[in-house]
């Protein structure tokens, strides 16, 4: 059952408080017809960007239209306000923030987490569906590479807008596509959800490399193998047509592994360096969330008897506690 037939969403709950989720912030109030209920867990932060008109902790250079926009720490009230509530929380505390709430099952709800609840081992949308009886038709993703540290300066990038109707996903697409925002659509839901959670993890791989040494010749059959790996892992789990050379799955993979500001990168760049799996992310300030997919994922694999050489080096030396230089020097030479 479709929740709402206005075509655009006007009444806008944006959950989370980091990068991304200010990110999102600035991109939906350049609508100047939306009003935006912006949740942070601390009652301090949504102070300050009520009282500066800035996030303290993230962004900060990012003015936030607060005519537009309403800071709140009360989670229920900025949902029960809203008709479409988009996600930008970090998988890792997303159970405990939202298992004292009611979410409605006849609103909107739009993942922007890029990861897998690592409790449940569900990605976002299964996530809603099976534990709080969303239906499937009125859930939407974004995805896409599209860094917030790019799009705080209007930098021009571009979204993907995935969901099993095409009119939910153009409905969204109209609150996201603004002078810095290209966007499609697809209704590739779980496809694209998943390629954004394994982008994470080959991006973690392609820091480890960087991390040991490895140059940009190996990083070039690096990624071309880890797009293969993501095509035979998307069409055993769920075989639909999907381009995956389009932006949603390559270009979100080519800028995760390639940039400064991938936080999955870096925390493989500290591991490749000698770190331990702890002191990454005790040094990191941000979640990378391929993280917890890593596990998830290499178990989906063999479950489903895939041959994933990527997966499984970067699962040896994240979760297996191996040194990354022999795992390495194996996986480099099994790419072609």
């Amino acid at each position: 059952m479709q929740a709402l037939l206005n075509p655009f969403f006007k009444n806008i709950a944006v959950l989370g408080s980091g990068s991304w989720a200010t990110a999102l912030v600035k991109i939906i109030s350049e609508h100047p017809e939306t009003n935006i209920q912006w949740w942070t867990r601390s009652s301090e932060t949504a102070d300050h960007i009520r009282k500066f008109r800035h996030n303290p902790n993230y962004l900060s250079s990012v003015e936030i239209r607060t005519d537009r926009v309403n800071p709140t720490n009360n989670l229920q009230d900025a949902i029960n306000q809203a008709e479409l509530i988009l996600i930008a929380i970090p998988s890792a505390f997303l159970s405990e923030t939202l298992h004292q709430i009611h979410l409605p099952a006849d609103k909107i709800y739009v993942s922007a987490v890029k990861g897998i609840d690592p409790k449940s081992r569900q990605v976002i949308a299964r996530y809603l569906e099976n534990n709080y009886g969303i239906p499937s038709a009125n859930i939407g993703l974004i995805t896409g590479p599209c860094h917030a540290e790019e799009v705080a300066l209007e930098k021009l990038s571009y979204l993907t807008i995935s969901a099993i109707e095409t009119e939910l996903a153009e409905r969204i697409e109209s609150i996201i596509t603004c002078r810095f925002i290209n966007t499609r659509v697809n209704n590739d839901l779980y496809g694209a959800e998943y390629a954004a959670v394994l982008k994470n993890i080959y991006a973690i791989g392609s820091g480890i490399a960087h991390g040991l040494g490895y140059g940009d010749n190996f990083q070039a059959v690096y990624v071309g193998a880890a797009l293969r790996e993501m095509e035979v892992f998307l069409d055993a789990l769920h075989e639909t047509h999907r381009d995956v050379k389009n932006a949603a799955y390559l270009g979100d993979l080519l800028v995760t592994c390639y940039s400064q500001f991938s936080r999955n990168r870096t925390f493989g760049n500290m591991l490749g360096k000698g770190y331990g799996v702890k002191n990454a992310q005790l040094e990191m300030n941000m979640i990378a969330e391929g993280y917890y997919a890593t596990e998830t994922v290499h178990t989906m694999s063999e479950e489903m008897g895939l041959k994933m050489d990527i997966i499984d080096a970067v699962f040896q030396v994240v979760y297996g506690n191996r040194n990354a230089k022999p795992v390495f020097e194996k996986l480099a030479s099994n790419l072609n």
